[in-house]
């Protein structure tokens, strides 16, 4: 009996101990998971490619001779992830259902936004259930406000293409920071006496803070913002970061990240989406250099978070990730077989937008008839770097022997050496830039509808997409698609619970794992 209470004794000591230990390692897991600030940068249509592709171009912009030698900031993150994207239409998203996959947490059908497949139910978002918790929200993007990815962080509608609706709802969101391009629709265009969506936000608090004038004059305490750039597209975005040299009222998305966090910083927490909205816009067009120059923007606002990590390190979550892959991008093409020549995309000073107005004005003076392509080789050579190699495989030089004709003979001669002969263009290259011309000085009804038009140039302006093609190919990148991809993005992470993001899950559980680092779903 006395042996049998000595072990009874004994049992219940190494009770208490072990439910003492058990209780506090659990106790420091939860402690340990989590974070009260989190940013989420979702790079639009960003999937390793396009990351890669922008970190070969750093490389050569450096001047460094070895790839590794150079790192986007993003991919420097100790945890590293692939999330698949399918939704419940495709398993090729559009951005409002995989918006919607990351914010809530839930599949949807394409075109939805916070809703269930009917358009019927709204789920409640990850930046809604921090606000709840009194944290401060900040929602950036370099497209419109009102577009797909940020509204899935605020807005419920069935359809993305309601944007009046999107609108209103950001204006009574009651969120406290937006910034990034315009509103594409703060007025109904049907109904007019529909109230505008500025002036309902107005109403409710909001500081409406225009270009860098107004960017600059926000302070700690100025309330609730939204902050627009003044000078964008027509689709309200921001320009694309290689057109950005033609606005100096042009603010950063990375300068408007650091005035989030200058606004929003605070003892309860915060929660910041940051989305890099026009590398799809690129991507759709094939254009390798404009999609290189906004991930290379992204990744300078993802370096001012890392600069807030590093004063809060116990506190704060850093998330990278696309929404989905846009084009099919690849670093490699047939063309250049085992070879990259990514440095050559430094000869593009414009985007695809900023080409194309360019041939629209060039049209506007002459009919298809009298419009050559000769004429816009200067244009062509001065946005890409492209060019017709004379005869010979050098620079035309004069045959007389004068002092003055010397004198142009050495001045050709110094204009070959300096031209970058890789991107001469071939007979083949010429030829298709020949045809695609045809049909961009056709009005757009007047164009081929079939199979084989579209194949070719999707419903972009021909000649601009087979000059961005020929650059990529130039530059050793393939694309297999004007349109979405179902390729799984990459997903980074940095801080408190990054280590859930190493893996391979569904982007769905990006919003789990955010909602158990921080803790909001209790």
């Amino acid at each position: 009996m006395i042996f049998r209470r000595k072990w009874l004794l004994v049992f219940a000591v190494l009770t208490i101990v072990f439910t003492a230990i058990w209780g506090g390692i659990a106790s420091a897991e939860q402690e340990q998971a989590k974070a009260k600030y989190v940013f989420l940068f979702i790079g639009d249509g960003m999937a390793a490619a396009q990351r890669y592709a922008a970190e070969l171009y750093l490389a050569k912009e450096k001047g460094l001779t070895r790839p590794e030698d150079a790192k986007l900031v993003m991919n420097t993150f100790p945890a590293h992830g692939m999330a698949t994207t399918y939704d419940l239409t495709s398993v090729i998203p559009d951005s409002a259902s995989a918006g919607t996959a990351i914010a809530c947490g839930r599949k949807t059908k394409s075109r939805v936004l916070g809703m269930d497949a009917e358009g019927k139910v709204a789920y409640e978002n990850i930046a809604e259930k921090a606000k709840k918790k009194d944290w401060k929200i900040g929602i950036l993007s370099t497209v419109s406000l009102d577009n797909a990815t940020p509204a899935a962080f605020y807005a419920h509608v069935p359809h993305r293409n309601r944007m009046y609706d999107i609108s209103l709802q950001l204006a009574n969101s009651g969120f406290d920071y937006f910034a990034g391009g315009q509103l594409f629709e703060p007025a109904d265009k049907k109904d007019p006496s529909k109230p505008n969506a500025l002036e309902t936000a107005k109403n409710n608090g909001y500081t409406i803070a225009m270009g860098r004038p107004g960017y600059e004059g926000l302070k700690p305490g100025a309330g609730k913002v939204i902050a627009m750039n003044s000078v964008v597209d027509d689709q309200a975005a921001m320009y694309f970061t290689i057109d950005r040299n033609k606005s100096k009222d042009h603010v950063t998305i990375a300068e408007y990240l650091e005035k989030c966090i200058e606004l929003l910083d605070n003892p309860t927490g915060f929660f910041i989406m940051v989305e890099g909205g026009k590398i799809d816009w690129a991507c759709h067009v094939n254009d390798a250099a404009s999609a290189i120059h906004d991930v290379l923007a992204l990744d300078e606002a993802v370096a001012v978070a890392v600069r807030f990590y590093e004063k809060h390190p116990k506190e704060t979550l850093i998330i990278v990730t696309g929404d989905h892959e846009t084009g099919g991008m690849a670093i490699g093409f047939t063309g250049t077989k085992y070879s990259s020549f990514v440095d050559k995309l430094r000869h593009q000073n414009m985007s695809y937008i900023e080409f194309s107005k360019k041939i629209e004005a060039y049209k506007k003076d002459r009919t298809a008839a009298d419009a050559k392509l000769e004429d816009l080789m200067p244009l062509i050579k001065d946005a890409f770097g492209l060019f017709v190699m004379p005869a010979g495989g050098k620079a035309a030089s004069p045959d007389k022997t004068s002092d003055a004709s010397k004198e142009t003979k050495k001045a050709a001669e110094k204009a070959d050496q300096e031209l970058d002969h890789g991107m001469a263009l071939s007979d083949l290259e010429l030829k298709v830039l020949r045809e695609a011309f045809k049909l961009s000085m056709l009005s757009k009804d007047a164009r081929p509808k079939d199979e084989h038009t579209f194949l070719l140039y999707g419903k972009h302006d021909p000649l601009t997409v087979k000059l961005t093609t020929i650059m990529s190919n130039k530059a050793g990148i393939g694309w297999t698609s004007f349109a979405h991809t179902g390729l799984p993005v990459q997903t980074s992470a940095l801080g408190v619970g990054a280590e859930m993001f190493n893996g391979y899950y569904d982007q769905t559980d990006i919003f789990k794992k955010m909602i158990n680092i921080t803790g909001l779903g209790r």
